[in-house]
């Protein structure tokens, strides 16, 4: 008797546990489950959005994998995410080691560094757009990178940076990684707040220099900070859309495409609303497996 009052106990618990996680998973369903569901439907279908839709089964992944275009498009997300890894948080990780000592303004180095993130996308692009102007006037540019490059004596380098399918897309994971750093080194600047000083204290005691400092205390204790950063800035730059956007004219589009970019090209000019859902469908499976290795790895990181 008690141990069927103990179990009618223990599932009543369970039961109001599961009441209070009912609404965030009525949530979850709607506004990604069934989306997500209804996108991998319309994949199967050739549809420009309004009238009939006519069943095509796999056509439109079958189309999708021999279009190079989107391979460039991943290819050129990739690369946007590179530049981001190596220079935006190592500048972001830079900036929050010199943040953490006692050295003057430092307040006022936060609030700057902290400004780029708190912009929208659209305003850091008109912003670059106002630095980059590749246009003259009475025989001197306009933009402040290429006058500045003028007045500096290099007008060898004076160049169109986002017209020129060389320098474009580099262009844009410069900016992309100027505008991402901020956050960045919020992130690192907190976790080096949260190391104890005593260990810092003690290495020093050991004879421990700057650098074994930096490689056997700062660098282990905040590598969970580290891999969620990585983490975040990968599936982030992975998605940069609206910068691009507010960046790049229509002539480039082949050269600077991103995933996103061809999902949303595919629904707004050509109307092809089931070829774009297979696309989506791709590329969210795709960033569902880089989540899926990062967090493994991350884990066994955890663990050395």
């Amino acid at each position: 008797m008690d141990r069927k009052f103990r179990n009618a106990a223990v599932a009543r618990d369970h039961l109001e546990n599961f009441l209070f996680v009912v609404p965030a998973v009525a949530i979850f369903c709607i506004f990604y489950i069934y989306p997500f569901y209804k996108m991998i439907n319309l994949s199967l279908f050739e549809w420009k959005g309004i009238g009939p839709m006519h069943f095509v089964g796999l056509a439109n992944y079958k189309e999708l994998m021999g279009d190079h275009l989107w391979w460039d498009s991943i290819g050129h997300a990739g690369y946007i995410t590179l530049i981001a890894l190596i220079f935006q948080n190592l500048l972001a990780f830079a900036l929050a080691l010199a943040c953490d000592r006692e050295i003057r303004l430092k307040g006022f180095y936060r609030a700057v560094f902290f400004i780029p993130p708190v912009l929208s996308e659209v305003v850091v692009g008109l912003i670059w757009n106002w630095i980059l102007n590749p246009q003259m006037q009475n025989n001197q540019p306009v933009g402040l990178l290429n006058h500045f490059l003028y007045a500096t004596g290099f007008p060898q380098l004076v160049h169109n940076w986002l017209g020129d399918p060389k320098t474009a897309l580099t262009t844009i994971a410069v900016v992309n990684a100027w505008k991402g750093f901020g956050w960045g080194f919020i992130m690192f600047l907190a976790g080096l707040q949260t190391i104890d000083k005593q260990l810092y204290e003690a290495a020093r005691v050991d004879g421990a220099g700057a650098w074994k400092t930096f490689t056997n205390v700062t660098v282990p204790m905040m590598l969970p900070v580290i891999l969620v950063v990585v983490i975040l800035t990968v599936l982030g730059c992975m998605q940069v859309f609206v910068l691009i956007l507010a960046l790049v004219s229509e002539g480039l589009v082949n050269h600077t495409d991103v995933p996103v970019t061809r999902i949303f090209s595919a629904m707004q000019s050509t109307n092809r609303f089931g070829y774009a859902c297979a696309e989506a469908v791709i590329f969210g499976a795709t960033l569902i497996c880089i989540s899926f290795i990062l967090k493994k790895l991350a884990d066994r990181t955890r663990q050395l």
